[in-house]
């Protein structure tokens, strides 16, 4: 049987909430004053989702698409030729 539905231990919700809240903190300290935590977690979300792409790009993950594309082929190809 599968570990997942097991239920979690305070080790495991005390380690995810000393990664969660610093997070949390730095996208409410920004937030409008009186904003409810409910907003803060749906912008913390989109924020989270911009990172993912931003890391994504940085690192070279994203693109050339479609006919652009090079394959490693010729990418070997235009090695040994130059």
């Amino acid at each position: 049987m599968s570990t997942a539905y097991d239920p979690l231990t305070d080790k495991e919700v005390f380690d995810a909430a000393k990664e969660f809240f610093p997070k949390f903190d730095i996208v409410h300290r920004q937030m409008p004053e009186n904003c409810a935590v409910e907003d803060t977690l749906k912008v913390m979300e989109t924020i989270c989702q911009m990172a993912q792409k931003r890391r994504a790009f940085d690192k070279g993950e994203v693109g050339p698409f479609g006919f652009n594309k090079k394959s490693v082929e010729n990418e070997d190809k235009e090695d040994i030729n130059t």
